[in-house]
């Protein structure tokens, strides 16, 4: 009888996910899980994202189980999501702000963006984001714990499929880095993310957001992520890693404000 394989594959399914994971976040990951494929695994990022949602969904319940303010909650949440990521996506905001506010052409726009030093336009940008996600998880913690806890799963599937529109819209502004390595997306690999983020908005929505809700704050978060991409086509004529850190950025925000409106007062 033939003996198993030590090194046998995971399920494609899982890989993906594994794959997005290790690619986009800080968590811990199998030894030898695979490298990431971005036409293969791109449409796990949505669910990649709802894990990450989760970290920062768990810290909302232990700041709710030890009866802290719904601002503090809200910052130990915010601060779950980066630690999770390891600030991955608020360095690319930082960096492009820095590059587009402070380069006079599109070779020093690009310079700036690759130097690992932050500056006025990086640190303003950073703490914007910072104070518009705390402020808005803080005002969805108003209408319960697991409303707000749901509202992280959403934000963290729809924003990740916001990444994905600069590597699929936007050829690379360089040779080398995350734009280059994901090369021009394809149509079908953003379809599938699409749809995950889909899938995972009708979901909450069902289970605690409202589907209306849900699909208008993911119609938010897609359009925050295209003005991005808008900004860098005009800015620098194409996509980098940092781009998309930056489309992730808005489309968390937008989502988050999406959901908020109209809710009303708890």
């Amino acid at each position: 009888m033939p003996e198993a394989s030590p090194n046998r594959r995971a399920p494609p399914g899982l890989e993906a996910l594994v794959a997005c994971l290790g690619f986009f976040t800080r968590l811990p990951t199998p030894a030898g899980a695979a490298a990431m494929d971005w036409s293969a695994h791109a449409w796990a990022a949505p669910l990649a994202g709802v894990v990450v949602g989760a970290v920062g969904a768990a810290a909302l319940l232990v700041a709710a189980a030890l009866g802290l303010p719904p601002l503090v909650g809200a910052a130990l949440g915010v601060a779950a999501l980066v630690l999770a990521t390891g600030g991955l996506h608020e360095d690319g905001l930082a960096d492009l702000a820095d590059g587009f506010g402070g380069g006079a052409s599109r070779e020093r726009k690009l310079e700036i963006m690759r130097d690992s030093r932050i500056g006025a336009f990086g640190a303003l940008a950073l703490g914007l984001s910072l104070i518009l996600r705390v402020a808005a998880l803080a005002a969805l913690l108003a209408h319960g714990v697991g409303f707000a806890a749901a509202a992280l799963l959403f934000c963290g599937a729809a924003s990740r499929a916001g990444v994905l529109l600069p590597l699929h819209w936007l050829a690379p502004a360089r040779p080398s880095g995350l734009g280059a390595d994901a090369a021009r997306l394809p149509a079908a690999a953003l379809a599938g993310a699409l749809g995950v983020a889909l899938a995972a908005s009708v979901a909450l929505g069902l289970a605690a957001l409202g589907v209306p809700r849900a699909l208008f704050a993911l119609a938010l978060a897609l359009a925050a992520a295209a003005g991005i991409c808008a900004l860098a086509r005009r800015q620098i004529g194409g996509q980098t890693g940092d781009v998309a850190g930056a489309a992730q950025q808005a489309a968390e925000v937008a989502a988050l404000c999406g959901l908020l409106i109209g809710l009303g007062n708890a």
